[in-house]
C-alpha cells in the first residue's frame, strides 16, 4: 500500500485541489494518521464517521477496521475521488454539510465514534454540534488548530481558559494526543495543529440545569478584564450590590476573574443566580 505522502501526490497530480474557500489541506503523515488510529476506539461493531475526509488518505485506514463506516465530504470533487479510491471498502459517502449531520439517523440508538480533521473556521460550532448529540457517540478523536486545542484543554486559572474550555469539560474528559507541524500538510497551514481525543460522559457531580449555568459562564467571561463582581453585573443585569451579596452568601469574592473559577464553583455560582 501507498503511504501517505505517495498517495496524495499521486491524487494531486491526478488533479486534486486544496479548495482554500473549504479550509482544505490534505494530511500526508503516516505518523500522524497511527497516532489518531491509536487514539481512537475502533471495534468492529462500533459505527464510524469521519468528518472531513478529502482525499481518504486516514479514511483507507479507517474502513477496514470497522463494519461499516460514514464519510461525510461537503465537497463533490473529492466525493468523486473517495468513491474511486475506496471501492469496495464498507463505507457510505455523505455529500453534506456536517453542521447539518445527524448521528442518529446515521446508526439509530447506538453510541458510534467520530474522527476528523475539522475545518478550522467552523471548529468550535461543530464540536458542539456533535456534544449535544451525546447520547448516540462514545468519543471523537478530532484535529484542530493548536491555539483552539489549548483551549479546550486550558484548567482554570490559565489564560486560555474560557467559554469554549468549560463548554467541552462538562461533556467530555480532554486529552491531548500530539501537536502536528505545517509540513505534515498540503499545502502547509500557516498554523500548527493538534490532535485531541474527547472521552464523552457527564461531568462528575453536575447537579444545575445547562441553560443557566452557561447564562452565569456567559455573563462572567462577557467582560475578562474587569472584576467578576462588575462582570456579572452588566451581563445578568443586576445591581451591583445585589451582585456582590448573593456571591458572598456562597463564599465567592466578587474581586476575582472569570478564569480563575472552576466548573464547581460556577455550578456554585448559578445556584446563587437562580430564579
Amino acid at each position: 500500500m501507498e503511504n501517505a505522502a505517495e498517495y496524495t501526490q499521486r491524487l494531486i497530480k491526478s488533479g486534486a485541489r486544496a479548495h482554500k474557500s473549504m479550509g482544505q489541506v490534505f494530511l500526508m503523515s503516516d505518523e500522524v494518521i497511527d497516532s489518531i488510529v491509536s487514539a481512537s476506539t475502533l471495534q468492529p461493531d462500533v459505527p464510524l464517521v469521519e468528518i472531513g475526509p478529502g482525499l481518504g488518505v486516514l479514511t483507507r485506514m479507517l474502513a477496514p477496521r470497522v463494519k461499516k463506516m460514514w464519510a461525510v465530504e461537503l465537497d463533490q470533487h473529492k466525493i468523486g475521488i473517495l468513491t474511486k479510491e475506496l471501492h469496495g471498502q464498507p463505507i457510505e459517502i455523505i455529500n453534506q454539510d456536517a453542521l447539518k449531520l445527524d448521528l442518529f439517523e446515521l446508526w439509530g440508538d447506538k453510541k458510534g465514534y467520530l474522527i476528523g480533521n475539522l475545518p478550522y473556521y467552523i471548529t468550535s460550532p461543530l464540536i458542539m454540534h456533535f456534544l449535544e448529540q451525546a447520547d448516540h457517540l462514545s468519543g471523537m478523536t478530532i484535529m484542530v488548530q493548536k491555539e483552539v486545542a489549548d483551549r479546550i484543554a486550558a484548567p482554570p486559572g490559565s489564560k486560555t481558559y474560557g467559554i469554549l474550555s468549560i463548554a467541552v469539560q462538562i461533556s467530555a474528559q480532554v486529552t491531548k494526543v500530539r501537536n502536528v507541524a505545517p509540513s505534515d500538510f498540503w499545502p502547509a497551514p500557516k498554523v500548527t495543529s493538534a490532535v485531541i481525543r474527547l472521552d464523552l460522559r457527564p461531568y462528575p457531580g453536575f447537579d444545575v440545569d445547562k441553560k443557566d449555568f452557561f447564562r452565569v459562564v456567559k455573563a462572567a467571561f462577557s467582560q475578562r478584564r474587569k472584576t467578576l463582581g462588575n462582570s456579572l453585573t452588566g451581563g445578568l443585569g443586576l445591581k451591583k450590590e445585589d451582585v456582590i451579596e448573593r456571591m458572598q452568601g456562597v463564599g465567592i469574592s466578587d474581586g476575582r476573574r472569570a478564569e480563575s473559577l472552576s466548573i464547581e464553583e460556577f455550578q456554585v455560582l448559578t445556584k446563587a443566580f437562580q430564579v
